[in-house]
């Protein structure tokens, strides 16, 4: 409790004027920051790929759960936070890496206090990917390690692109029914995996009714969550979904495309052979 006191004290020091005197006061901005934090779950895993863990103040405590991250090893190799003001007011970072799909009410009281701070959009394509790597690793004046991190992933993606088309169709279907995808970092793993979104053909809402008049060939549905009795997990195993699909519907945990990153080629990859292993045991038609 008496911690939190001083937190919140320092934070209403911050917000008074200069000359009133600050006992707690952002770094000056770094020209190459060398004590760097991240507030968001996705910017946390680029910023592992970019920085040593020396060079890193903090990413979130998410990050080092290995449902949600692919990066979950590297993660528990430095500190972590709670993506909350008080947190960057303890830790002091001399940068703050964000994403502008986060809390906006957060990042304006950080820039308000004036900490260093780069927000990245949120990506929803392969080339917006390319675009947060070389912004993120020009910041942190790593934009050889960030040029590298994307050619590996253009070499992953040339390779998938020269595999023979699968010519399936495929719906994603989870707990909140049928996806769409266009314009998604999910659909861009479809796409680089070498198959067609069925939800793309025009056929209105996202029930079961929907799914069926769509009839595609597979499925791809998240895996790796935690699986109850709520209405997200019936619509998700719905009993003429698992009947229809039974031995065609594929598993991908969201962690390989939840955030655009580098490793998104490793999704559509693993994707692809999967589909791939469906067609061959003839369960895909």
């Amino acid at each position: 409790m008496i911690r939190q006191v001083g937190i919140l004290l320092a934070i209403a020091t911050m917000a008074l004027p200069v000359a009133a005197g600050s006992a707690v006061s952002p770094p000056a901005p770094a020209a190459r920051p060398m004590r760097v934090m991240s507030i968001n779950q996705c910017t946390d895993q680029l910023l592992l790929m970019l920085l040593p863990p020396e060079r890193i103040a903090s990413v979130t405590w998410l990050s080092r759960d290995p449902r949600l991250s692919l990066m979950a090893a590297q993660a528990r190799r430095v500190s972590v936070n709670r993506g909350e003001i008080e947190d960057v007011v303890r830790q002091q970072p001399d940068l703050v890496v964000a994403d502008r799909f986060g809390s906006a009410a957060t990042r304006a009281a950080l820039r308000r206090f004036g900490f260093a701070m780069i927000e990245l959009d949120q990506p929803q394509g392969l080339d917006d990917i390319r675009a947060s790597v070389r912004a993120l690793a020009a910041r942190l004046g790593t934009a050889a390690r960030g040029e590298a991190l994307i050619a590996a992933m253009d070499r992953q993606l040339a390779a998938l692109s020269r595999r023979p088309p699968l010519d399936l169709r495929v719906a994603a279907w989870s707990g909140d029914g049928l996806s769409r995808g266009e314009g998604a970092l999910y659909d861009a793993v479809l796409a680089a995996a070498g198959v067609r979104n069925a939800a793309h053909e025009g056929v209105a809402g996202t029930d079961v009714e929907a799914l069926l008049a769509l009839d595609p060939d597979m499925l791809v549905s998240p895996v790796g969550g935690v699986v109850g009795h709520s209405l997200r997990d019936r619509v998700a195993r719905h009993p003429l979904v698992r009947d229809r699909w039974a031995g065609r519907r594929i598993g991908i945990s969201p962690r390989t495309y939840i955030c655009g990153t580098p490793l998104i080629a490793r999704a559509a990859s693993e994707l692809r052979d999967r589909l791939e292993a469906a067609k061959r045991r003839g369960t895909a038609r």
